[in-house]
């Protein structure tokens, strides 16, 4: 069995990759700048306790999180990362220690939106039209060069933090005046992180937001299926739900157009999650995600697959193949949000039997008693995810919508 080193993990409660290769019986160690972010959730704790080694670099240093990961016996036969802000840091120490990983140029690349845009515009891919902006001026004039509406998001951004949707010329009033107070404030990643203070402004195109999850080995890639996403109301950027998979998208055109951007960008191994606009013209790009979707839809995927993703990517680190081409699925996965209906200190959270919602296959609780809660604007600020398993994708939307309608709330004034 191999020795795999986790670097952080998802939210600092996703453990299901750690747990994946306990269970396939290999020895597994982790890597954080920040053991206090992890023992604040109470589940991570009986994880860390299963680690051969639980290793700290706090402050971060990467020679001496090298020196640390070189001194481990066994060596590590893999570095696996699903933390979009410790990709690049992750892609130098596997490159330092022999490990496969995605290449550090590419990396590189894949953590700037706006150097993605670029590189997509040299190959001629189709996207919206987008200019960079690292300061408020240069925010001001992009928005006028592009004419509304627009997104504006941070180029080093990811889960929908700091996005910001301008429509029209209400949304450019002087008593909001978002432009000018925009990069006033680093955004805080937290571990350590801070925001580039590199914003990303394109065209916004009203159009459906579909996911698509690859795997990647030796530059061959394997499409395993697209999410049909759906959006909360603006001004919010929040995704409230997806279906998985929706075969309506998934056909050759769209193949080939994925597959088209992860060449542009020499991905050549591992997950992806990318994101598109299904225009009227054909499938546009909104980001590329260099690793594993988020916010517990691999395990989405496990059920409308019938297999596990996390060990498929596991053996892809380890020098496997690809999963075989057209294996069939159980089923069509669908999952439904609970967010607040306003702000406050969150008093109680009231869940519905789950006898009485038989195709409901878990249900994730993201909030506790005394926590402050507010209206989604962004994924972080969703509370309970509900996830349905049916023959159908109208039977297992309508599953998980009726469990999210079922749920109740008690919010006391903030």
């Amino acid at each position: 069995m191999a020795h795999i080193v986790m670097f952080e993990a998802p939210g600092g409660n996703d453990f299901d990759m750690f747990e994946t290769a306990l269970a396939l019986g290999h020895e597994v160690s982790f890597l954080t700048a920040d053991l206090a972010h992890y023992r604040a959730n109470g589940c991570a704790q009986r994880y860390l306790e299963r680690a051969s080694t639980v290793l700290e670099i706090r402050p971060f240093d990467l020679p001496r999180a090298l020196q640390q990961l070189r001194a481990l016996t066994p060596a590590p036969d893999a570095l696996i990362c699903l933390v979009d802000i410790r990709l690049r840091e992750t892609a130098r120490l596997a490159q330092a220690l022999g490990l496969a990983g995605l290449q550090v140029a590419a990396v590189d690349a894949l953590r700037d939106k706006f150097t993605v845009r670029r590189i997509l515009a040299q190959q001629g891919l189709a996207q919206p039209a987008f200019a960079l902006a690292t300061s408020n001026g240069a925010l001001r004039q992009a928005v006028q060069q592009l004419g509304l509406p627009v997104v504006i998001k941070p180029c080093d951004g990811y889960g929908s933090q700091n996005v910001a949707i301008l429509r029209d010329a209400d949304d450019l009033h002087p008593l909001i005046d978002p432009l000018d107070h925009y990069l006033s404030t680093p955004c805080d990643y937290g571990l350590g992180v801070q925001a580039n203070q590199r914003l990303l402004v394109e065209r916004y195109i009203d159009a459906p937001l579909l996911g698509c999850d690859t795997l990647s080995s030796g530059g061959q890639h394997r499409l395993l299926g697209v999410h049909e996403k759906h959006m909360a109301p603006a001004p919010s950027s929040a995704i409230l739900g997806s279906s998985f998979p929706a075969p309506r998208y998934h056909d050759a055109a769209l193949q080939a157009y994925v597959f088209s951007v992860l060449d542009a960008l020499q991905f050549e191994l591992g997950a992806a999650h990318i994101e598109l606009l299904m225009t009227a013209d054909g499938p546009m790009l909104v980001e590329v995600n260099a690793r594993l979707v988020g916010a517990g839809i691999p395990r989405m995927l496990n059920l409308a697959l019938g297999y596990s993703v996390h060990a498929a990517l596991l053996e892809l680190y380890l020098g496997g193949a690809l999963p075989a081409q057209g294996r069939g699925t159980a089923g069509v996965a669908a999952t439904r949000w609970l967010c607040a209906p306003r702000a406050g200190e969150l008093r109680a959270l009231h869940l519905p039997d789950r006898a009485a919602h038989p195709l409901i296959r878990q249900v994730d609780v993201h909030t506790r008693p005394g926590q402050q809660v507010a209206p989604a604007l962004h994924n972080g600020q969703r509370l309970v995810c509900a996830m349905a398993l049916a023959p159908t994708q109208a039977q297992a939307e309508a599953a998980a919508a009726d469990f999210i309608a079922a749920c109740s709330m008690e919010i006391l004034p903030g």
